[in-house]
């Protein structure tokens, strides 16, 4: 098969039905249907069948990188009206993170060490919006993402036993490289739902990096755990290899409301 397609490219009497048929063989769909501009732009350009190979295969591997980019993002669940991590202007905080550690973060090397980051703060300050940039971020670099809502990520905890579902949707974010909690605090948990996603941390410690966002200091986790005792364990595996922000100063959402995910 291989030699077919390498005569037939050659080959100037050969429709190009076929070597689109014969690309389809091989699963290189991107670059079957690029076929004819490939082949104007090798003649026109005069490309050695190197070059022409080279110009197919390019072609071929940025299609499937932008499939699974949108694959990628579709698996993510992200809240919809979503803003790129350039429309955040740390300057609008009193304090908290610094263009220079924002553009540290965009690096993702934090991502390749399953190190975790915490975004604490009031309301309004940004930290959904940094949370889901980074987290797009990470997709345009390959990398699988999944985003819930802590309310939403306690009812999966809770029906992923019964529901198909939920428990689907559940693999999916233990596996994505990752991980994206966002509100912690804002509704209270029982003792069992806090056990369930202490296993949850624990099953994807130094596996997945996870983005927490929450509106009250880490301090006062225990608070909302209602086990002081299982608080430190989780802390302990949160904190490893974190880090952490308090953002602070005026409601970002109040000043920027059209820019603005929380």
């Amino acid at each position: 098969m291989k030699q077919a397609l390498l005569r037939a490219v050659g080959s100037d009497h050969i429709p190009i039905e076929h070597l689109a048929a014969l690309l389809e063989s091989f699963t290189l769909k991107h670059a079957a249907k690029q076929l004819v501009k490939l082949l104007d732009t090798a003649e026109s350009q005069e490309l050695s069948l190197r070059q022409f190979l080279l110009e197919m295969l390019e072609t071929e591997v940025k299609g499937r990188n932008e499939r699974r980019r949108k694959r990628n993002t579709a698996a993510a669940h992200f809240p919809p009206h979503l803003k790129a991590l350039e429309e955040f202007d740390p300057l609008e905080l009193d304090s908290g993170i610094t263009e220079g550690q924002l553009r540290h973060l965009r690096e993702l090397s934090w991502l390749d060490n399953c190190s975790n980051i915490v975004f604490a703060g009031p309301p309004g300050l940004g930290k959904t919006m940094i949370a889901v940039g980074l987290g797009m971020v990470a997709i345009q670099n390959g990398y699988t993402v999944c985003f819930e809502r802590m309310v939403n990520l306690i009812k999966l905890l809770d029906n992923a036993e019964n529901e198909r579902t939920a428990g689907f949707r559940l693999k999916n974010l233990k596996k994505a490289q990752l991980i994206i909690i966002d509100e912690i605090g804002y509704t209270p948990i029982t003792r069992n739902q806090a056990n369930k996603f202490f296993t949850l941390i624990s099953d994807t410690y130094e596996t997945s990096s996870i983005i927490f966002t929450t509106n009250k200091e880490i301090t006062d986790w225990a608070e909302m755990m209602g086990d002081p005792v299982l608080t430190t364990a989780l802390l302990d595996r949160i904190l490893h290899r974190a880090k952490c922000f308090s953002l602070k100063g005026q409601s970002y959402r109040l000043k920027h409301p059209d820019t603005f995910i929380e």
